[in-house]
């Protein structure tokens, strides 16, 4: 079994920095994959693994004797193989991998600086796993101090000022590339996180009093709708004939295979198109009509302003606030790791003192033990905490200082 074995903590999976949103697309996980993919490694005997997909990213973290292992969970439960996994992939491990945690839920890795939605995501990986019983003590305290890192930047810092994300991007993109954009018919397809965030930038930044809403799950979109005064709610059975009308469509529908296709839309007819799912939901084939403009998430986030500018000065007082918390982290598992060959050192000089105590009290009279006591516990004291800083300076195993400790105290 894999937790009979040497492993480490893992980090794999690939990302916006090295792959577009077609081949992320490949190794996206559904929220069902997701499940399955923790209750599988749970089966096979990981510990602390825990999955997190989203349009910019997706990776698996958990312990394993080698990375391959996660590697074939990721495609075993996503479209992506191997051999690509291998081209456009990252991996960290041990410190690595845990720098590169605090990054994420800090909000120095979201392909938008600063973008905090991934927060959210990250909460969303860690209840998955806790509900299937995959983490640790390891990852649980780790995500702690991520999330305690990320609540302190953002309080402290203007690494989220002002307003940027996809759905905020998306907006800007329609108000930079449409100079009548609030008489424009606007359609948005899919209610999930990203469709909340762009129906309330579209209220936010524009006057536009024509803007529809269409989700499969009929009652949610009427709920959400009764905030909006100017939103319109159409049904999933009126889909052709609202994208007829639209002059913008706005697809967030996170599905797993394509929304949008050439058949929803009439082929003489002029209409911007923003995708911002991954895998992406508008078919390729679209974009080949005249008329169709096509933008999907990698086009969003290149989108910028001069709130990015605060930010990017903001990134040595996050990186900082990162080291606190990473600091905090690696000493809780210094002591963790350490507790049991520190308690086997004590347990054997308390022995040993207890017995030269008692042959001394029979051998000096008037032998004052009190004073013997006070002595004998400072030199104890005095030992571990050179034992400690030993064990921190060298990269000795905790197995390896116990079984020296056995070996020295055994006579």
């Amino acid at each position: 079994m894999i937790e009979e074995k040497q492993t480490y903590f893992y980090n794999i999976g690939v990302s916006y920095k090295k792959a577009d949103a077609q081949t992320r697309g490949k190794f996206s996980l559904s929220k069902e994959n997701q499940a399955l993919l923790i209750q599988d490694a749970k089966q096979k005997g990981f510990q602390g693994v825990f999955v997190l997909s989203t349009c910019n990213r997706t990776e698996i973290n958990g312990f394993a004797e080698h990375p391959y292992q996660l590697i074939q969970l990721l495609c075993q439960f996503s479209e992506g193989t191997v051999e690509e996994f291998a081209r456009i992939s990252n991996l960290y491990k041990n410190q690595e991998a845990i720098h590169h945690l605090f990054r994420i839920g800090t909000g120095l890795e979201s392909q938008i600086l600063g973008d905090y939605e991934i927060v959210g995501q990250l909460r969303q990986s860690y209840k998955l796993a806790k509900k299937y019983k995959t983490t640790n003590a390891y990852v649980e305290r780790l995500l702690n101090n991520v999330m305690q890192a990320s609540k302190k930047v953002k309080n402290e810092t203007k690494l989220s000022s002002g307003t940027t994300s996809v759905s905020y991007a998306a907006v800007q993109y329609i108000i930079k590339n449409l100079p009548d954009y609030n008489s424009k018919n606007i359609l948005v397809f899919g209610l999930g996180k990203m469709g909340k965030h762009t129906c309330k930038n579209l209220a936010e930044y524009t006057n536009n009093t024509s803007v529809c809403l269409i989700n499969r799950t009929q009652n949610k979109a009427e709920e959400f709708g009764k905030d909006f005064k100017s939103l319109r709610i159409s049904t999933i059975d009126n889909l052709t004939e609202e994208v007829e009308k639209a002059d913008v469509l706005i697809v967030s529908t996170g599905a797993e295979n394509p929304t949008i296709t050439k058949d929803h839309i009439s082929s003489n007819k002029e209409l911007l198109v923003l995708d911002l799912s991954v895998p992406e939901n508008v078919d390729k084939e679209v974009s080949g009509f005249d008329g169709i403009t096509l933008v999907n998430v990698d086009e969003l986030s290149k989108i910028t302003d001069e709130t990015l500018a605060v930010r990017q000065q903001e990134i040595p007082t996050a990186e900082k606030i990162i080291n606190i918390y990473k600091n905090e982290f690696r000493d809780w598992l210094n002591h963790r790791r350490f507790t049991p060959a520190i308690t086997t050192l004590k347990e054997s000089l308390e022995s040993i003192k207890k017995d030269e105590i008692a042959f001394q009290k029979k051998k000096i009279k008037n032998f004052d033990e009190d004073q013997a006591e006070i002595i004998t516990s400072r030199m104890i004291q005095k030992i571990t905490t050179q034992f400690v800083k030993h064990l921190k300076e060298e990269e000795t195993t905790v197995n390896q200082s116990i079984q020296v400790i056995e070996k020295v105290f055994k006579a």
